[in-house]
């Protein structure tokens, strides 16, 4: 599956891989939804905050104090936006793996629930709705909702979240079961196509949401490349090859002294563009499987073909028919 225009490699925000699971050969058909190689993004919701809304309660109290300088929060735009695509223009360009931080806001009486990080996004309910218009217009696309922070949520706002992604999802909403289990063919047997990981004890409540320990996503936390693909290679070496999904986070996070030293340019600009060719060279040496890749997420996944870069490596699992033969 190549993209290539006349003036070279094309772009997310060019590419439209909306049917790529539907569009797989039928040899990985049967083969489980943890040894596919799947695209994903770090801070999906994260394309746009709200620089008016008051600072999210994921920050310390020094940041909530500088925050009341209205420049301030410009600058913290810079760099709590980690996205430049929206979840429907994600979804089109090939991403399937959400990574979802949520929050409620201070004041706030209705329960309404909101992505966060840093600032405040838009409202979870406008994100499902937006995500469920596509699954139903791609029965066969599945997708992986992992909400691994709560912010400010008592149970009241756990149930309130809950009920939302029953309304929105319905029918589509996988019950946890094993791992194993999940493939293409019997996710589409059932016309399940949301899979939702629930970082919080609250999931025991639910038969459709599946625990966090399902889907183990180990975070470098450093501003070097090099560390970084050592450290991926290094999760990726003790990953169990059953139970369980694994997430491969391909980003670099930057440190107090880096947003000092970039405080204008902010995330992309410093730290991200830069780097993204050398994480890109490293996805292309990997290899899906049981104890290789499964879903890689990343920054800023229009600026490169990352999600056709990662799907592309599904071409690398062989037919077994075939290779008996």
């Amino acid at each position: 599956m190549l993209w290539v225009s006349g003036s070279g490699t094309k772009t997310a925000s060019e590419v439209c891989n909306a049917d790529w699971m539907a569009s797989l050969p039928p040899h990985l058909h049967n083969v489980p939804l943890s040894n596919l190689a799947i695209p994903g993004s770090h801070d999906s919701f994260s394309y746009w905050v709200d620089e008016k809304s008051p600072v999210g309660p994921d920050q310390t109290q020094a940041v909530k104090r500088l925050a009341r300088i209205s420049l301030v929060k410009k600058l913290m735009k810079k760099w709590s936006v980690t996205q430049n695509l929206t979840f429907r223009e994600q979804l089109e360009a090939g991403i399937r793996y959400f990574d979802l931080r949520v929050s409620s806001k201070p004041g706030d009486t209705d329960q309404e629930i909101y992505f966060i990080h840093g600032l405040f996004g838009i409202k979870v309910w406008d994100g499902l709705m937006e995500i469920d218009a596509f699954l139903t217009q791609h029965p066969q696309e599945i997708i992986f909702l992992d909400f691994n922070h709560f912010y400010a949520m008592d149970e009241s706002h756990h149930k309130c979240l809950v009920l939302r992604i029953q309304e929105a999802f319905g029918n589509k909403l996988c019950p946890a079961c094993s791992v194993e289990s999940m493939t293409l063919r019997s996710l589409w047997e059932k016309k399940y196509q949301v899979l939702i990981f629930y970082h919080c004890p609250f999931y025991k409540q639910y038969p459709f949401l599946w625990p966090g320990k399902k889907i183990p996503a180990p975070w470098a936390n450093t501003t070097s490349v090099q560390k970084l693909i050592l450290f991926l290679e290094t999760t990726l070496s003790e990953r169990d090859p059953r139970g369980a999904f694994h997430v491969s986070q391909a980003i670099l996070t930057p440190r107090v002294k880096t947003i000092a030293r970039g405080l204008v340019g902010g995330l992309k600009n410093t730290l991200v563009h830069r780097n993204l060719p050398a994480i890109l060279d490293w996805v292309k040496t990997q290899k899906p499987g049981a104890m290789g890749v499964n879903i890689i997420t990343s920054d800023f996944v229009d600026l490169i073909d990352f999600a056709t870069t990662v799907i592309e490596l599904n071409d690398l699992l062989e037919d077994r028919a075939l290779t008996k033969c």
